[in-house]
């Protein structure tokens, strides 16, 4: 995908650059300020609730979403609500202002002042197999999101000469999947229809799991 991206006309000097290039080109397509990219949406959401000290919480969810949304709560440390919630392409976690959008992509589609974490499962519109973009107008949250997606690390700087800033997770998005991302976002339409909401997702209060950590 490096060696298509060269031969397509994109010009670079290290593979990191690839994915500078991959978010810039989100943010400008999604009408955010920033952009940065994650292993996956779940991952996104969970670093979002990191972010935002959401912890000992109640989270509001809708009751037929993927189940590792309220997994990634309850990793950071949350009980869950299930509501009866109709929606389509996404959603906000109550009371907070991060959005589910795993299932959609549009042009212009970021929410102001919003966490807004997209999917690019092989399901999703951006068809790249694996990863994720959280939008956002917020440069702090950038700042503390890069190296935090990558070990603590500065993708920059060589390994034995870095001075690791964080104790981080292992999240980050590859050159590699990024190089796949643009070629799949130079083709994409501004509209596209939403690949999932409430009536493509099974009820999750039937879920055994999830009870020990709901809040009714």
């Amino acid at each position: 995908m490096i060696t298509k991206l060269k031969e397509v006309g994109y010009t670079f000097n290290d593979p990191w650059d690839i994915l500078d290039i991959f978010e810039e080109k989100l943010a400008r397509y999604a009408g955010s300020k920033y952009a940065v990219c994650v292993d996956s949406c779940s991952h996104g959401i969970f670093l979002c609730l990191k972010y935002l000290g959401y912890k000992d919480k109640t989270i509001s969810l809708p009751a037929n979403t993927y189940a590792s949304v309220p997994m990634q709560c309850i990793h950071a440390g949350n009980k869950i609500s299930f509501s009866d919630v109709e929606w389509s392409g996404s959603y906000f976690l109550k009371p907070t202002p991060i959005v589910d959008a795993a299932t959609k992509f549009n042009k212009n589609m970021y929410i102001s002042n919003s966490y807004f974490c997209v999917s690019f499962h092989h399901r999703k519109t951006l068809k790249i197999g694996r990863g994720g973009v959280i939008l956002t107008d917020d440069i702090n949250f950038i700042d503390w999101c890069r190296p935090m997606c990558y070990d603590g690390r500065n993708k920059r700087t060589k390994y034995q000469n870095d001075n690791f800033s964080s104790i981080g997770y292992h999240m980050y998005m590859t050159p590699e999947e990024a190089a796949k991302g643009i070629l799949l976002l130079d083709q994409i339409s501004d509209e596209n229809p939403d690949t999932g909401g409430s009536s493509t997702y099974t009820d999750l209060r039937k879920q055994e799991i999830f009870k020990a950590y709901t809040v009714k």
